[in-house]
């Protein structure tokens, strides 16, 4: 797929682009950089002949050309309210079309022992520090086009590093928000988070749209949690209906970790969530909880790969799908216990609704264990509401699609129960009402 008008857009106009991203100059990112576009222009999209892409086809995307970065981007107007989220009012940084927007952010009164700041800022101050993330190689099989492609033209995103014993409760608000532009755009984006021994952060990731616009986001981060450290990371994909995006974050736990996250992909046209966590000490402790909403035309995709590469580490992972109208949902679950890692305690469970005959999910969980004393299970189910929960329902005089609106809901909230937000919580359930059952065909 490398002569794909896509790609061959890339080729022709990035070289151009890379002179101008915050931190050119300096030897090692240029190389990095240049090294990640060459791939990534050598090897082109994945096909449906990919294994890890073989239900989400990119054959339509293989086929537009988008502009790269929006010069315009500090002066597009951006409703306040989009950026703002019930119970979260800490530090904010915002990212309109992938670019730094000071002016809707709030940077002010950081805890001590707290570095939070945009990462073209990262790279112009003070950038080695950032090295290892940014210069080592971003992948070498054809599954990871968008992280070769992220790696060598993103522009900005968010750097945050705690130091040992640092704890911040009020949730920290990171917010990508798509606003129209006269072109259809490509923007890139890099989180880079490291939480310090015994650190503890609240992190709210909010992707949202303000305005109708299809452009195409990637967004690749590392996150590193140290020995003992403690990350509560919230994340809602409210994205517009016409979006494409593309989200991978790497996750690395050491002894005691402990990450627990909470997702909800609502919006845009085709996205992708990869999550990919090494729990590579002793006693880390990883929960994973979200819900996926195709509908009308929507492709919702989500990977997790969650590998236990020590003694003794724990993972849970309970994940909701709901697809009406002509909606498609993907989710694969994979738990790999490497050899070693005795004690290993692991659960995947993805439960999925179909709300219509045209809608579909396919589920693929999967459990590689090369342990012994290893406990571990995983499941998957894909059907329709219960027939004698609806029949109950109406029997007591609420009419159809009330009862199938109250039985969704309810459906969904068994994985956002323990939000330990309420206001946030209470965001995210009004949002699920509003959003699902739809009913009809989708045109």
């Amino acid at each position: 797929m490398s002569s794909a008008p896509f790609v061959q857009a890339i080729a022709d106009r990035a070289p151009d682009l890379l002179s101008t991203l915050p931190g050119s100059g300096l030897s090692w990112l240029d190389r990095a950089r240049r090294d990640q576009l060459q791939a990534f222009v050598r090897d082109g999209l994945p096909g449906a002949r990919v294994e890890a892409w073989k239900y989400t086809a990119l054959r339509a995307l293989a086929r537009r050309e988008y502009a790269l970065g929006d010069a315009q981007a500090g002066q597009r107007q951006v409703v306040a309210d989009d950026v703002v989220l019930p119970g979260v009012d800490g530090a904010r940084l915002v990212f309109v079309n992938g670019v730094f927007r000071a002016d809707l952010s709030m940077l002010d009164d950081l805890p001590s022992g707290m570095r939070l700041q945009p990462l073209s800022q990262a790279l112009e101050n003070d950038a080695e520090p950032l090295r290892f993330f940014l210069a080592r190689d971003r992948g070498g099989s054809d599954s990871d086009a968008f992280a070769r492609l992220n790696a060598a033209l993103a522009a900005d995103g968010v750097v945050i590093r705690l130091d040992a014993g640092c704890r911040v409760e009020t949730p920290v608000h990171v917010v990508y928000v798509g606003a129209p532009a006269d072109d259809t755009l490509a923007w890139h984006a890099r989180n880079i988070i490291e939480l310090g021994e015994g650190a503890s952060l609240s992190l709210v990731e909010h992707h949202a749209a303000s305005g109708d616009q299809a452009h195409l986001g990637t967004l690749m981060a590392d996150v590193v949690v140290r020995a003992g450290a403690e990350l509560d990371w919230m994340q809602l994909q409210d994205a517009a209906a016409d979006a494409v995006l593309m989200r991978r974050h790497a996750v690395r736990m050491d002894a005691n970790a402990n990450v627990k996250l909470h997702a909800v992909e609502l919006g845009g046209k085709l996205v992708r969530h990869e999550l990919d966590v090494e729990l590579r000490g002793e006693g880390a402790n990883l929960q994973t909880r979200g819900v996926f909403l195709p509908r009308k035309r929507q492709h919702l995709d989500t990977h997790l790969d969650i590998r236990h590469a020590a003694c003794n580490t724990a993972s849970h992972a309970l994940w909701r799908g709901v697809a009406d109208q002509r909606g498609r949902g993907v989710f694969h679950g994979q738990i790999i216990v490497d050899p070693g890692a005795d004690g290993t305690d692991a659960a995947l469970s993805n439960k999925n609704l179909l709300l219509s005959p045209h809608a579909e999910i396919d589920t693929q969980p999967v459990l590689e264990i090369y342990a012994d004393e290893v406990m571990a299970s995983h499941g998957a189910t894909v059907g329709q509401l219960e027939t004698n929960a609806l029949f109950y329902l109406r029997s007591r005089g609420i009419p159809l699609e009330q009862a199938r609106r109250l039985l969704t809901v309810a459906f969904c909230r068994a994985a956002l129960e323990d939000v330990p937000n309420q206001a946030l919580l209470a965001h995210f359930n009004t949002l699920l009402e509003a959003h699902l059952p739809v009913g009809g065909e989708a045109a």
